[in-house]
C-alpha cells in the first residue's frame, strides 16, 4: 500500500466555453503546487467539479495531471457515479493512465441501502491494484457511508484511506477508534487540519490547498513536528479561505483565487456561476492578509 500523507491540493477542472479543457493552464498550476511542496494531487474531487464533466473531459483532466507530476508527487484521481460499472470503467481507465490512486465517491439519485453502497465503493477496489480512498461527504451525498460500512470497508487490502467531508470532527475520531492503522484519515475543509492532525490525521484533501499551497504544508510541518502553538497561529490565519469556501461555491471560490493570482482557470462549468464583485473581494481580502 503506497503512504499517502499530507497536503493533497482539490485541482480545480479549467474548462473553456467551448468544453475545451485548458490543458496549459492545470499543467502550470500543477507543476507550481509541486514546487510548493505539495504531497499529491487530486484531479476530479468536489473542487474540480466532476459532476459537470463528460467522460472525456474528465480523462483530460486526469492525464494531464499526471503528465504535469512526472511521477514527483502521487496522483489520486476522483472516480463519481450513479452507476457501479461506469465507476469500475473509470478507476481501471485511470490505473491504466497511470494514477497513483483511486478517490472513490459515491453519487446517487435514488437513496441505497447501506449494503448497496457497501458494494459500489468495494467493486472499485476489486477492480484496480492501486489504493483506494473512500470519499464521503454528507453534504453531498444522497447516501452516506456509515460507520459500520466503513468498518467493513476498511478490511479490503485496498481500501487504506478516508477523507470524510462532514463537520463533525467527533466521526473523524470515532472512524480512527473504530479502524486502528487500517484506515487513515484525511480532514476535509469542513475541518480544521491542525485539530484533525492533533487527533491522529494523515493529512487533508482540500480545494483550498490550490490558492494556499505553501501555507498548508508549512501548517502540515508543524503538526507533524508537534509544534501546536505556532500551528495554531498559522491555522487560525489560514482559516478566513476556509469560511470563505464553505460560504460560496466551492469551485467559483478556488477558480476566483486562482484568477486572482493569474492563473486562467475561466469560470465554474454552467449552470453554476462565478462570484460575484463583492463575493471575490472577500477572497482577495483572505489571500490580501496571507501574502
Amino acid at each position: 500500500m503506497a503512504d499517502f500523507h499530507g497536503v493533497f491540493p482539490y485541482l480545480v477542472s479549467p474548462v473553456d466555453p467551448a468544453g475545451h479543457v485548458r490543458t496549459e493552464v492545470l499543467g502550470r498550476l500543477c507543476d507550481d503546487l509541486i514546487k510548493a511542496g505539495v504531497h499529491g494531487l487530486t484531479p476530479l474531487g468536489s473542487t474540480g467539479e466532476f459532476a459537470y464533466l463528460n467522460n472525456a473531459q474528465r480523462m483530460q483532466v486526469v492525464a494531464t495531471t499526471i503528465e504535469a507530476a512526472q511521477g514527483r508527487v502521487p496522483v489520486v484521481a476522483g472516480v463519481a457515479s450513479t452507476s457501479t460499472a461506469d465507476a469500475v470503467a473509470q478507476a481501471k481507465a485511470y490505473q491504466k493512465r497511470g494514477a497513483a490512486g483511486i478517490l472513490a465517491i459515491l453519487e446517487a439519485y435514488f437513496p441505497l441501502s447501506d449494503a448497496q453502497v457497501e458494494s459500489y465503493f468495494r467493486a472499485i477496489a476489486d477492480a484496480v491494484d492501486i489504493p483506494v480512498v473512500i470519499y464521503t461527504n454528507p453534504n453531498f451525498q444522497r447516501s452516506d457511508l456509515t460507520l459500520d460500512v466503513i468498518a467493513r470497508l476498511a478490511e479490503h487490502p485496498r481500501i487504506g484511506y478516508i477523507k470524510d467531508a462532514s463537520t463533525n470532527t467527533g466521526r473523524l475520531l470515532s472512524i480512527m477508534n473504530r479502524c486502528g492503522d487500517s484506515l487513515k484519515v484525511f480532514s476535509a475543509s469542513a475541518h480544521i487540519p491542525a485539530a484533525v492532525m492533533l487527533i491522529g490525521g494523515h493529512g487533508w484533501m482540500a480545494g483550498p490547498a490550490c490558492i494556499i499551497p505553501r501555507q498548508s504544508v508549512e501548517l502540515y510541518n508543524l503538526c507533524r513536528r508537534t509544534r501546536w502553538d505556532e500551528a495554531m497561529t498559522v491555522q487560525r490565519k489560514l482559516w478566513r479561505i476556509n469560511e470563505a469556501f464553505a460560504r460560496f461555491n466551492l469551485a467559483a471560490c478556488i477558480k476566483a483565487g486562482l484568477a486572482i493570482q493569474g492563473y486562467d482557470v475561466g469560470d465554474p462549468v454552467p449552470p453554476q456561476a462565478p462570484l460575484t464583485a463583492e463575493q471575490r473581494k472577500v477572497v482577495e481580502a483572505a489571500l490580501r492578509d496571507l501574502a
